[in-house]
């Protein structure tokens, strides 16, 4: 691994362990000529994932995108990041299990409902809403109905 302050390209691992989220070895390494510490993180290359979108456009997969749903579905409810980063895990583990190549936008927006569903039921509707594009009261009352049942 090189070096991120002197550019040696041969340091040594001082300290390896698991990361917090368990899937990624955290490394703790120095250089023998600058002398400076700095952290690695080892992580399973997993094979590349393609969205379909709605327009059949293709578009690699990305993390950031259901970060960023979950989160603004979450908007000022009384949900942790902890547990925000979980779901999302979570989500992401259900869509790397399909073991698919290719994934529909629509089957990991079911996913990511599903999830929501037992998080937080506000942030479930904040999200079907957008997700489903909510017509009129009608639809959103609908949804309602579902969770009530």
């Amino acid at each position: 691994m090189k070096c991120p302050y002197c550019n040696n390209p041969d340091t040594r691992v001082i300290d390896s362990r698991p990361a917090e989220d368990g899937s990624s070895i955290r490394r703790r390494r120095s250089c023998d000529t600058c002398g400076k510490r700095f952290t690695t993180y080892e992580k399973v290359e997993t094979i590349p994932l393609i969205i379909i979108k709605k327009d059949n456009n293709r578009e690699q997969y990305d993390r950031g995108k259901i970060e960023t749903g979950v989160l603004r579905a979450c908007y000022k409810r009384p949900v942790s990041a902890e547990a925000i980063q979980r779901t999302v895990n979570i989500i992401e583990g259900k869509i790397f299990n399909l073991e698919e190549k290719e994934i529909s936008s629509s089957t990991i927006g079911e996913i990511v409902m599903e999830e929501l569903k037992t998080l937080d039921e506000v942030a479930y509707v904040r999200f079907a809403s957008v997700y489903r594009e909510f017509k009129d009261v009608n639809t959103f009352m609908d949804e309602l109905k579902k969770i009530l049942e």
